[in-house]
């Protein structure tokens, strides 16, 4: 993933972190997260071969169990369906149709979930899962029922684990639309569950300035106080061919929390306890601003 942001002129130089952001700025909110809401992209689920990395959801399901041991409440929106099938049927490309997608979704879930259910109950927590679709957030009978679950869940001390219901028909999906990427779908559960803090976890350190992989200068940007249009213009980059998402979709997704009083940070999900390292205040990864 380019997780950079460019000037918009071509051939300039990108721009520095201080025309774009509030850097020094401090991460005191984050004490008053109770209710947190963390997404976990496929790159950071999977190898490139498509098999799931183990480890990583291990160390995601011991980082989650240790912050509700703090108190916290954590949902967790997760990725990795379809890669997680991909990998689990021996595929070496991700499928183009829409019914080998959904029928390769059906697969990946239950993997995944199996996954899931094993590595927290090593750490004597238990998650459910929550497959959504557009109606659950836009229809007002639907939306009142997934808050619903997602409350008792939470009062439960079971981990929601959701994800777009990727195996739904093709009426669904053209009825009210897809989310698009699970950046997206975050932001929603995020403003859905009245959550403090979102925490997208990536396969980078969050933003920078101009692309790390190809710059070794590239400076962090620790701090933003507001995410800006120019800000959204500049940004670019895509995501691993497993997963859809890039930074813009992120940043989108920080936009919409910010705006909802909903803190955000973006950081490394392969770092050691980024989420811990997060609740302590560490300077890792992009914090954004609740406004």
């Amino acid at each position: 993933m380019r997780a950079y942001i460019r000037s918009a002129k071509y051939g300039s130089k990108p721009r520095r972190p201080e025309d774009l952001s509030t850097n020094g700025g401090d991460r005191v909110a984050v004490n008053f997260a109770k209710r947190i809401v963390v997404k976990v992209g496929t790159s950071s689920l999977t190898y490139d071969n498509g098999k799931m990395n183990l480890g990583s959801i291990d160390r995601l399901c011991r980082s989650i169990s240790d912050l509700m041991n703090r108190g916290k409440e954590v949902l967790l929106v997760s990725s990795g369906a379809i890669g997680v099938g991909i990998g689990y049927l021996g595929l070496t490309k991700r499928p183009e149709s829409t019914r080998e997608k959904q029928a390769i979704a059906s697969v990946g879930q239950c993997e995944l979930m199996n996954a899931y259910a094993r590595s927290f109950a090593e750490y004597s927590y238990r998650c459910g899962q929550i497959l959504l679709t557009k109606d659950g957030i836009t229809d007002k009978l639907t939306r009142a029922n997934v808050t619903n679950t997602i409350e008792t869940l939470l009062e439960m001390g079971i981990v929601p684990v959701i994800n777009e219901n990727d195996s739904v028909s093709t009426t669904e999906i053209m009825h009210n639309g897809t989310f698009g990427d699970n950046d997206t779908l975050s932001a929603d559960v995020a403003c859905l569950a009245k959550a403090d803090l979102l925490v997208i976890l990536s396969d980078v350190d969050g933003l920078f300035d101009s692309n790390p992989r190809e710059n070794p200068d590239a400076q962090r940007i620790s701090f933003v106080e507001k995410v800006t249009p120019e800000m959204l213009d500049l940004t670019t980059g895509k995501g691993s061919w497993l997963g859809t998402g890039g930074m813009m979709t992120k940043i989108t997704a920080m936009k919409k929390v910010t705006e909802n009083g909903i803190c955000g940070v973006i950081a490394d999900g392969a770092a050691t306890q980024t989420l811990e390292r997060i609740l302590d205040q560490d300077d890792v990864g992009t914090f954004f601003a609740a406004q």
